[in-house]
C-alpha cells in the first residue's frame, strides 16, 4: 500500500464538480463497488433500499451544520470572513473565545476589532476582537455585543459551503436560503458542524422507511465535521500528515443499537467518512468491547495498513484529488480499485464532491 500523496492524484475536470445538488435527493446517481472483487454496477440513490444488503446496518452522522461563517468589516473599511471552526464547543456557546480562521487582505493583529455583518452588508452591531493570531489564516476572537452565540449566527451567520462550490460573496438571501436547506442531512440533530457529512445528504425518510420494513437498522453517531476533514495534505508522505481532531460523542441509545447489531453478526455500513472516523477511533481505543456512551476527540488518521475494527461497508461521495478522504476510502477498498472506479465515475459524467454523486462500497 502506497503511502506516496502523489499516488492519490486523479485529473478531475471542472465541469464534473457539482454547484447545486439534484433536484430530488433520491435523484443522485450511485456507484456499486465490489470491496471484494472491484466490480462495478451503476444505479440511483432512490434503489438504496433494494441495494442495500439485510446483514448490515446503516449508520449515520447526526451532526448539524452551523451557519458558522461571518463577514465583518475593519476600521479602515476592508472585509474580513471569520470561519468559527468550533461552533458550541465543549465549553458552550461561548462568545468569550471562538477559534477562527480568518481570510483577510492583510493578517490581522491582537487587539484589532472589527465590525460583524449582518445579511444587508451593514454592521449589526456585535464586535470582534482578536485576542490571538497564528500562522495560516488561524486565530482566536473575543465577540461583544451579542446576547448569544446562537442568535448571532441565527442572525448574521452563512453555511460555510466547500470553496469549490461557487457563490458570490454575500449571495441572495434566496440562495442562502436553499443553501442551508439542501447542504444539511434530514437527520441531522445536533448542532456543531461547520461542513456536511455529505454522504448523509442522500438519504431520505422514504429509503430510511424502506430499510427499516427490511428489518435493517439506522443508528447514529455524533461527529461536528471541523476543517480537519477538508484541510489540504501538504506533505509528501502521508505517514507525516494528521487529520485535526474533531469533537464526537454516542449517546447510551445509540450505544446499545450499536451493540446489538453487532451481536447479531451485522456489519456496519457507515454512511460517510466522519460515520467511518468516528466508529474506527472507537474500536482503535476500546476493540471488539461494547460501543461506550460518552464524548471525546476523533483523532485518528486512517492511512494505508490501518485494520478497520468496526466499519464493513461504507456510502460515500467522490472525494478530491490528494485528499485525506480519498486515502481513507482507498485505505478501505484498495487505491487501484477505487482510482478505476473514479476514472470510470468520469467517463461516465458522475457529479464529484459535497452536491455531487454517491458510491456504495460493498
Amino acid at each position: 500500500m502506497s503511502h506516496v500523496l502523489s499516488d492519490y492524484d486523479f485529473e478531475l475536470p471542472d465541469a464534473a464538480i457539482a454547484q447545486a445538488p439534484p433536484p430530488d435527493r433520491e435523484d443522485a446517481r450511485l456507484l456499486l463497488l465490489s470491496r471484494d472483487s472491484g466490480a462495478l454496477r451503476e444505479a440511483t440513490v432512490r434503489e438504496l433500499e433494494a441495494l442495500v444488503p439485510d446483514d448490515v446496518a446503516l449508520v449515520a452522522n447526526d451532526t448539524r451544520v452551523v451557519a458558522a461563517r461571518l463577514w465583518a468589516r475593519k476600521e479602515t473599511g476592508g472585509g474580513v470572513e471569520l470561519l468559527l471552526v468550533r461552533p458550541f464547543g465543549p465549553d458552550g456557546a461561548g462568545l468569550e473565545r471562538q477559534e477562527v480562521l480568518c481570510r483577510s487582505s492583510k493578517r490581522p493583529r491582537v487587539g484589532q476589532d472589527v465590525q460583524i455583518l449582518g445579511r444587508d452588508d451593514a454592521p449589526c452591531g456585535p464586535v470582534a476582537t482578536f485576542v490571538e493570531v497564528e500562522g495560516d489564516g488561524r486565530a482566536v476572537v473575543s465577540i461583544a455585543g451579542a446576547a448569544d452565540l446562537g442568535q448571532l449566527l441565527d442572525r448574521a451567520g452563512e453555511v460555510p459551503l466547500p470553496p469549490y462550490i461557487t457563490r458570490p460573496d454575500h449571495a441572495p438571501e434566496a440562495q442562502r436560503t436553499r443553501d442551508r436547506d439542501r447542504y444539511q442531512t434530514l437527520h441531522a440533530r445536533v448542532p456543531g458542524a461547520v461542513a456536511a457529512p455529505t454522504a448523509g445528504l442522500h438519504l431520505t425518510e422514504r429509503i430510511r422507511a424502506a430499510l427499516a420494513a427490511r428489518g435493517v437498522p439506522f443508528c447514529t453517531v455524533t461527529l461536528h465535521v471541523g476543517p480537519g476533514t477538508f484541510l489540504p495534505v501538504r506533505t509528501a508522505d502521508l505517514r507525516a500528515h494528521r487529520v485535526l481532531p474533531e469533537r464526537f460523542s454516542l449517546d447510551e441509545v445509540q450505544a446499545d443499537a450499536l451493540d446489538r447489531a453487532r451481536n447479531e453478526g451485522r456489519r456496519l455500513l457507515a454512511v460517510g467518512t466522519t460515520t467511518v472516523r468516528c466508529l474506527e477511533t472507537l474500536a482503535a481505543r476500546h476493540g471488539d468491547a461494547r460501543f461506550p456512551a460518552g464524548h471525546g476527540e476523533a483523532d485518528l488518521t486512517i492511512l494505508p495498513g490501518h485494520r478497520f475494527g468496526a466499519v464493513g461497508a461504507m456510502l460515500t461521495n467522490f472525494h478530491l484529488p490528494r485528499s485525506s478522504l480519498l486515502v481513507l476510502v482507498s485505505t478501505f477498498a484498495g487505491r487501484e480499485r477505487v482510482l478505476s472506479a473514479y476514472r470510470e465515475a468520469i467517463a461516465r459524467g458522475f457529479r464529484f464532491y459535497s452536491y455531487g454523486d454517491a458510491m456504495l462500497i460493498l
